[in-house]
């Protein structure tokens, strides 16, 4: 889970998913009164997937710290224009003074490679449905179904992401439904059916609850 700034504003369909998920269940109705403000509520998004992508990779099995650190250092180097062009000009030796691995460094001059020679195509994917998305962007070097989850909720704002492999979203269930770590299988699918169409809303909501701080990517 990532912080960024300057964002832009709430998905239209945000009021409509608070007062479906409050008539649905008691839990989402709590949660969703508890954090009111605006400030704290909206599910925000640069619209930038090749940043979104970069920013996914260089996170991955680091704290957020760690991962904040390397991708200033990231930026930095692209002189502040974090775009394939960009990265596809910098040497691995230049990526990797960044702090990034080996494979990270593959990971992202890949992107980038795929990016300019049309092998990977964003503007596709908004024609896709949440599952061809996911199955779409997990083609990608060192991009993996979390990873792909997260960009559809934060990057394309999809209303209906139930992340069942996010940790945090797991330690959630089991604070606020009183189940055991890790919660049932069947208990996680019984709720995305539950709440359905409105997951990735229930989803932001059950981070709030374990993390004060709002959550974006």
């Amino acid at each position: 889970m990532y912080q960024l700034l300057g964002m832009n504003n709430t998905p239209k369909y945000w009021n409509t998913a608070k007062k479906y998920l409050s008539k649905k269940d008691k839990v989402m109705s709590s949660l969703i009164n508890n954090y009111k403000s605006p400030s704290e509520t909206i599910l925000t998004s640069r619209k930038d997937v090749f940043f979104s992508l970069c920013k996914s990779i260089i996170g991955q099995q680091i704290s957020v710290a760690a991962a904040n650190s390397v991708f200033l250092k990231f930026k930095k180097k692209c002189k502040n224009k974090i775009n394939a062009k960009t990265v596809n000009k910098l040497s691995t030796i230049q990526l990797k003074s960044c702090g990034l691995s080996r494979q990270k460094v593959k990971g992202i001059k890949s992107l980038a490679q795929q990016v300019i020679d049309k092998t990977f195509n964003p503007k596709v994917i908004p024609k896709m449905s949440d599952e061809e998305a996911i199955i779409y962007l997990s083609k990608l070097r060192q991009i993996g179904r979390w990873s792909a989850e997260m960009i559809l909720l934060f990057t394309y704002n999809r209303s209906n992401i139930w992340p069942v492999q996010d940790i945090g979203l797991l330690r959630a269930i089991s604070k606020n439904y009183n189940k055991k770590y890790l919660p049932p299988e069947s208990y996680v699918r019984y709720l995305n059916k539950k709440f359905s169409p409105y997951c990735s809303v229930a989803t932001w909501y059950l981070w709030r609850s374990i993390d004060p701080e709002p959550i974006q990517y």
